[in-house]
């Protein structure tokens, strides 16, 4: 085990983990394990307890990852089970807090609950209590990393119910300018202003739900996608840059927007379109409403396809899991390496590797397997003894299809390289002859100020500023050349990445080859963090 020694313990935060050998049963290690997690005490002396041990321990290894989504729909008749369902599909996008929000047109009442997520899943927390939610014929849910919502207000506008996918990079500027305003906040989060509710009190400063947002967009440093639940239906308004998505689906009788399709084919929606940067629509059981036109510009993240979108979305009319076999085999094309078979890192590097096989002539082998009962997908831990023990924990490698074979593996991108170093030691221990591995974008080199995809605080974190900064003596050196493939400092970098992982050989994807794989131009994708540039690949 990564991160844990017998009879040793380890300590990060408010978290204490200890695990001591008390000799064999029946030929199996007997293991106790004692964690204390903010001032909770946890033991697992058997397999049964240390599963749920285990189950906890995902859980709590997930609760910085900054991410989310959110489902809202409309209908003729109750929609309380798909709100419920259509908001539980977001829950890859986040582990730490989820919430619902109805409004009951026929007794005019709004009804609202939040549940922490850190300790439960989203279904677990929301289904016994759903029937307070009943003769509800519309509502928002949403699955957040971030604050607590949704938040329920009344204003001039009227009442309205708010929940929001954002990253606002210049919340402090503008806590002080309302607070300078004589305005107040009622909602924290983790002690500090909940950024839900600033958006909320710049929208209300508008003359209208339309003027609100066109508020908010104008203030906002990074990217902000909201849905209102108002008296009056659904309103739907997409960031200005279009970095995060909303999909509106359409059902007889029934609209609803969702940051996922995903949420749609199980509740019976069928894909209406896309929303264009910035633009904003109001749904109502009838049809649609649009409120602004969509910017002409668009950034969306290229990260959506890459790593944390679900293989059966859609995002812009490209679906994500053809998206990533079309970028594996892309790749493969100008790919030599004898190997004998090609696996992927589950779950977001299997749409790649089985692409990349293809392209190879290779078969693809499940290698590695992760255990899904009790290990769903798990996001990015802050600390790093978290990080390699869950890296650890999840993904099981197959001895059998391992030993003695050069095996090609496909992942979604190396951050810091911590857990990817751990697992490449793990397969050579396991009999593996080679271990190649590809990825399926470009290197990471410039942190994201727009979506928190990682739990990154500083971009000293990425391996690839790490190895610049011993190289040049300054992280921020050249980065334009490191960024640049093929460059002699990209390839330095690469080969460098290549030895402290344990490689037998390293390949990140082009820049020109991921964009070609997304089917989009260049200018309408977010790849800040690959190369810093912004829209048309003119600095921002």
């Amino acid at each position: 085990m990564v991160g844990i020694s017998c009879h040793g313990a380890v300590c990060h935060g408010d978290a204490l983990f200890r695990m001591q050998s008390y000799g064999f049963i029946s030929g199996v290690p007997n293991f106790f394990f004692v964690a204390r997690i903010k001032k909770r005490v946890l033991c697992a002396d058997t397999p049964s307890a240390f599963r749920k041990f285990a189950q906890y321990l995902t859980i709590y290894s997930n609760i910085l990852y900054y991410m989310g989504g959110f489902f809202g729909t409309v209908s003729r008749i109750d929609c309380v089970a798909d709100l419920f369902y259509g908001t539980d599909y977001n829950s890859h996008l986040g582990t730490r807090r989820g919430g619902l929000a109805t409004y009951n047109a026929q007794e005019r009442t709004f009804t609202r609950s939040i549940h922490n997520l850190e300790s439960s899943y989203f279904r677990t927390k929301f289904e016994p209590t759903l029937s307070r939610f009943a003769g509800a014929t519309s509502g928002i849910g949403v699955i957040s990393d971030t604050d607590a919502q949704p938040l329920v207000l009344n204003s001039h506008l009227g009442r309205f119910a708010i929940v929001t996918v954002a990253k606002i990079q210049n919340v402090a500027e503008l806590e002080k300018q309302l607070l300078d305003q004589n305005m107040h906040f009622t909602e924290l989060s983790s002690g500090k202003t909940n950024p839900t509710e600033l958006i909320a009190l710049l929208l209300i400063q508008g003359k209208t739900f339309a003027d609100g947002i066109d508020n908010v967009f104008r203030h906002i440093q990074g990217s902000c996608s909201i849905l209102l639940l108002t008296e009056d239906g659904i309103i739907a308004a997409r960031d200005s840059w279009g970095r995060t998505p909303i999909v509106i689906g359409k059902k007889n009788g029934a609209y609803a927007a969702t940051s996922e399709s995903t949420a749609f084919p199980n509740l019976d929606f069928t894909t209406e379109r896309y929303l264009g940067p910035g633009e904003i629509v109001r749904l109502r059981p009838e049809g649609i409403e649009q409120l602004r036109e969509p910017r002409k510009q668009m950034q969306v993240c290229s990260f959506l396809w890459v790593y944390y979108g679900f293989p059966t979305s859609t995002y812009e009319g490209r679906n994500v899991e053809e998206m990533r076999y079309e970028n594996g085999r892309i790749m493969a094309a100008e790919d030599d390496t004898e190997v004998d078979c090609v696996c992927g890192i589950p779950d977001s590097g299997v749409g790649m590797a089985l692409g990349y096989a293809a392209g190879m002539g290779k078969p693809y082998q499940r290698a590695i397997s992760k255990y899904t009962p009790t290990w769903p997908r798990s996001f990015t831990p802050a600390n790093q003894s978290m990080r390699s023990l869950v890296a650890k924990m999840k993904l099981i490698p197959n001895r059998d299809m391992l030993r003695d074979k050069r095996v090609l593996f496909c992942d979604d991108s190396i951050v810091r390289g911590t857990q990817l170093r751990d697992n490449v030691s793990v397969l050579f221990d396991d009999g593996a002859r080679e271990v190649h591995m590809r990825i399926a974008c470009p290197p990471l080199i410039y942190g994201c100020p727009y979506i928190g995809f990682t739990s990154s605080k500083s971009d000293m974190e990425l391996i690839t500023r790490r190895i610049i900064n011993d190289f040049e003596g300054d992280p921020n050196k050249n980065l334009e050349r490191y960024a640049t493939t093929d460059s002699p400092e990209y390839q330095r970098m690469v080969e460098e990445i290549r030895r402290r992982l344990g490689l037998t050989s390293l390949r990140f994807n082009k820049l020109e080859m991921l964009v070609q794989a997304i089917g989009l131009p260049k200018c309408k994708l977010c790849t800040h963090c690959f190369d810093g540039t912004g829209c048309c690949g003119c600095n921002e």
